[in-house]
């Protein structure tokens, strides 16, 4: 525990009363307590962070006592440096208490958790433990758990627990709206805590005023005085840990300890762990034994160690607690600190802590992942024996789903592997896994040491490629695309099947970056790589990629026939629906994401290659829920993993179909959020998807100055596309700006140097979106005959906004005309398709033009479904379908609880009074939403993530 001094005696009073405080801590302890007072009813989730010794343990302690003494359950988890490589650790530790919960789990989220903590052997499924699955029942878990009375939860030390179940807090924090559970999080200042970086309430416990450390010296059992007392108040800096060490030192010492003279101050961790160093040469050896047996010890692995260790009440331990360094407990001995197991540990020589290890692995005979990595820790050769368990302990965290565990017993079987062919390989391996942690540093780290290692060239390819295929989620995509052209190059001299896998991940930074030369390397490449029916796919993604509507576009008959051959393969699926949504077959794109997201198995955390493509398939459908839904698991995904280019295409696309709801604020803001994550010149595609989505959101305000300058930003001072893909959808929309500003001519350049472009090539959607724009910008005598080429084709159905708006357009020119008559059936369908999607800017132009044609759409308006958010949609399509809170809560990844919460504010809204009445606010039935929700398949959420590879 770290120390910052004791509780102020007098201070604690009876559960509800008033509260304990640490000495100089008042603020912080207070702002703690108002986090889990009794009376609680919603979730809080609070970081507390701060150096070693300041104090946070401390305050987690008092939050947890008051807690207990309220009557109310605790989960408490401590962080373990030397487990932060065991998956679901920490989990483990957290759940241990209410382990007997997980009976009454649904059998669906039961299984997933029970694998991924070890209790099921996963070799008795034939699936991996969904991830999604297993945080959704923690989340199930923790509502259940919360339903007498608020929940704690604490997690110290929190930036060394493992990252799969740092994975699954974040999972369930994100959720807990409307739980009274509250999370408290301690962590070291400046430690990385995935999922938690951004987004949450942090508390920094910062040094004691000087005040406060004049008054926790005056409170020590001998106060130091004068100079000593001004030496250690400048160098403890106000850390309460240091200010109390080094005044026992000092005292110890005759005010003059070991060491002082030291030139210059060491850290103060450092000198701290020097401190408790010297406690131990004054201790007996079998105190000293026994220390360093219990150092050695994770904490799960306590009850087995004590079996070696003497009990609490033995004599042997009394030498240390006189020390300062142990607590004795009813339940056993603890070290005061983690900077004293630290010390204990690292005072050790190595033979000694070998013979610790060898004695824990012995004692954990049953416990095989603990039993190898203590055998590793005893081993410092190669050792063929360990560093086959070590493999076999990755394959069963592979198994679990704890990839950054797996791939760390790779590399530790790879070091202490004999021979260094086998070094390569399982380097490799590690190499693969660490892909899906988003660690860019670790992944690179492992392929150099395969080109060290090794003098296999496809294992040196395979990992480098790893590294390739990670760097293409970061903002560096002129690097990426040299690292992976570079591979390709040598895959071609050694005509490796590699270099079709190097292409294809060229093909995404060509897509990101929009850089023309490279879709010229990669064509130039691609002409090396022989035919192969077992290539078709990858084959067809490169060139969809690159070139969509050059050589891609020649694709688009073979397609059904490719995805009839990829069968069950999802990834192939994934990546030929990609191609379809790239080539504008839009319906056959939908289709496939579909059937590849049911297929998909649980590979890792990471979005896959343009995964947004999914998301802007729903969004042209008309699917704005579903597209919404990616953006968000996407986005989530990508912060926790620190892939900025990935969030910044989900925030893209959310802020998108924020614009196209009449949500101005919120699109701008992702919009912008998109832009900042990213660099433009390396980002093309990015950067025009946000710029249209600030002009859609400028559309929905009316200040067509704004949505022309940001339209057109998404072409060059030329004319020319910025982005050979993205640029030539926002032609209309650049039109209709230009129109609206009274200048036609502004957009005849852009206009038609697309069309120049996109050669012969092109697909039904661009087509009619290139006849509105020349609808819009004609002379009046010959704009009908462009207006009746956008919707001469029934295709165009399949887009159902971008065909509303032609409607739109050409009902207004109709009635300005004086063709009533024609113009109505026009404004009336563009309505009603404005109406079903919730488009509410366009929904009310829309009505301005069918009153100008006298029509008084008064019955005209959205329906209340569309006032609400995808979630809520979501939630009352499937509640309308007959699904309980708790069926709905496993579709959504929601606890049964913030279903619920949902359904009583949405009531209101919809006009309703019970649950039976939602058929009729939905119209009843398995329907599909206005959002696109179908309430009989998998949600988007669940389906989305499944996956692994890259981003857009």
């Amino acid at each position: 525990m770290e120390n910052a001094g004791s509780p102020r005696a007098g201070r604690r009073g009876p559960a509800g009363g008033p509260a304990p405080t640490v000495l100089g801590r008042e603020a912080e302890t207070a702002d703690i307590m108002r986090r889990v007072a009794v009376g609680r009813t919603h979730s809080a989730v609070l970081v507390v962070e701060g150096e070693p010794g300041v104090g946070k343990s401390l305050l987690l302690d008092l939050a947890v006592r008051r807690t207990r003494d309220a009557g109310h359950l605790v989960l408490r988890a401590v962080g373990s440096e030397s487990e932060a490589h065991l998956a679901f650790a920490g989990l483990h530790q957290l759940l241990r208490p209410v382990l007997a919960d997980l009976d009454g789990l649904p059998p669906r989220q039961r299984s997933p958790l029970r694998i991924a903590l070890g209790l099921t052997d996963p070799a008795d499924h034939t699936e991996l433990p969904d991830a999604l699955l297993v945080g959704l029942a923690v989340l199930t878990l923790v509502s259940d758990l919360a339903e007498p009375a608020p929940l704690l939860v604490v997690v110290d030390d929190a930036q060394w627990i493992d990252r799969a179940s740092l994975d699954v807090l974040s999972f369930v924090a994100r959720r807990m709206d409307g739980e009274p559970v509250t999370l408290l999080m301690g962590a070291r200042a400046a430690a990385s805590l995935p999922g938690f970086d951004k987004g949450y309430e942090r508390l920094e416990i910062g040094p004691l005023s000087g005040a406060a450390a004049n008054r926790l010296l005056d409170e020590q059992p001998q106060p130091p005085t004068g100079r000593t007392r001004v030496r250690i108040l400048q160098e403890a800096a106000g850390n309460p840990l240091a200010l109390v060490e080094l005044t026992r030192a000092f005292a110890a010492a005759g005010g003059q300890p070991e060491g002082s003279r030291v030139e210059g101050p060491l850290p103060v961790t450092d000198r701290l762990e020097a401190i408790f160093a010297r406690h131990l040469r004054h201790l007996p050896d079998a105190t000293r034994h026994a220390l360093l047996l219990l150092a050695a010890a994770d904490a799960p692995d306590a009850p087995v160690a004590a079996r070696g260790l003497p009990e609490a009440a033995d004599t042997r331990w009394l030498p240390a607690e006189r020390a300062g360094l142990v607590r004795r407990h009813s339940t056993g001995i603890t070290f005061r600190h983690p900077l004293v197991r630290s010390a204990v540990y690292h005072a050790a020589p190595f033979e000694e802590r070998r013979q610790a290890h060898l004695t824990l692995a012995r004692l954990l005979d049953e416990e095989p992942d603990r039993r190898a990595w203590h055998l590793a820790a005893a081993t410092e050769r190669p050792d063929e024996q360990v560093s086959k368990l070590l493999l076999e302990t990755a394959g069963r965290a592979r198994r679990r789903g704890g990839h950054a565990a797996a791939a760390a017993a790779l590399e530790r079987a790879a070091e202490l592997s004999p021979r260094r062919a086998d070094q390569a390989r399982l380097l490799a391996d590690a190499a693969d896994l660490a892909v899906y942690t988003g660690q860019l540093g670790w992944v690179e780290h492992l392929a150099d040491e395969v080109r060290r290692r090794g003098d296999d060239p496809a294992l040196t390819s395979r990992a480098t490629l790893a590294a390739g295929r990670l760097m293409t989620m970061g903002p560096h995509h002129t690097a990426a695309f040299a690292l992976l052209s570079r591979i390709a190059e040598d895959a071609a001299d050694a005509r490796s099947p590699r270099l079709l896998d190097a292409l294809a991940a060229a093909a995404v930074v060509r897509y990101y970056s929009g850089e023309e030369s490279q879709r010229q390397r990669i064509e130039d490449l691609l002409s090396q790589v022989p035919d192969s029916p077992a290539g078709g796919a990858l084959r067809a993604w490169t060139l969809a990629v690159s070139d969509p509507t050059g050589a891609g576009a020649s694709l688009a008959p073979a397609l059904p026939r490719l995805i009839a051959e990829a069968g069950d393969d999802a990834g192939a699926l994934t990546a030929l629906a990609i191609v379809a949504w790239l080539l504008d077959q839009t319906p056959l794109a939908a289709r496939t994401f579909d059937e590849a997201f049911d297929r998909w198995q649980a590979h890792g955390p990471l979005p896959a290659g343009l995964a947004c493509a999914a998301g802007w398939t729903f969004l042209e459908q008309g699917r704005w829920a579903e597209a919404r839904s990616v953006a968000a698991e996407i986005a989530e995904v990508a912060a926790r993993a620190g892939l900025d280019h990935a969030e910044a295409c989900a925030r893209a696309l959310d802020a998108t179909v924020l614009a196209l709801l009449g949500e101005p604020a919120e699109a701008r803001a992702n919009a912008e959020r998109a832009l900042a994550l990213v660099d433009p010149l390396e980002s093309r595609s990015v950067a025009v998807c946000a710029r249209r989505a600030l002009g859609l959101a400028a559309v929905a305000e009316g200040d067509y100055d704004t949505a022309y300058a940001q339209f057109r930003a998404a072409f060059t001072e030329d004319g020319d596309p910025v982005h050979y893909h993205v640029s030539p959808t926002v032609l209309a929309d650049l039109a209709a700006a230009a129109v609206r500003r009274g200048h036609h001519e502004l957009a005849a350049e852009p206009l038609e140097r697309s069309v120049r472009r996109l050669g012969t090539g092109t697909s039904a959607r661009l087509s009619s979106l290139t006849e509105r724009a020349r609808a819009l910008l004609a002379a009046p005598e010959h704009a009908e005959r462009h207006y009746r080429a956008a919707l001469a084709d029934e295709a165009g159905e399949h887009w159902p906004f971008e065909r509303a708006q032609t409607r739109l357009d050409y009902g207004e020119w109709l009635r300005r005309r004086r063709r009533i008559a024609e113009a109505r059936p026009l404004l009336t369908a563009a309505l009603d398709t404005f109406r079903r999607l919730g488009a509410r800017p366009w929904i009310e132009r829309a009505q301005a033009e069918l009153r100008a044609a006298g029509i008084e759409p008064n019955g005209v308006t959205p329906r209340p479904l569309t006032e609400l958010t995808p979630q809520q949609q979501q939630i009352v399509q499937l509640a309308a379908h007959g699904l309980t809170n708790r069926e709905i809560g496993e579709k959504l990844y929601l606890s049964p609880r913030t279903v619920g919460s949902h359904l009583y504010r949405v009531f209101p809204k919809l006009g309703i009074t019970a649950r039976a009445q939602l058929r009729d606010v939905t119209g009843g039935g398995p329907v599909r939403s206005d959002a696109g929700v179908d309430s009989r398949r998998p949600t988007v959420p669940e389906r989305t993530l499944r996956g692994s590879p890259l981003s857009p």
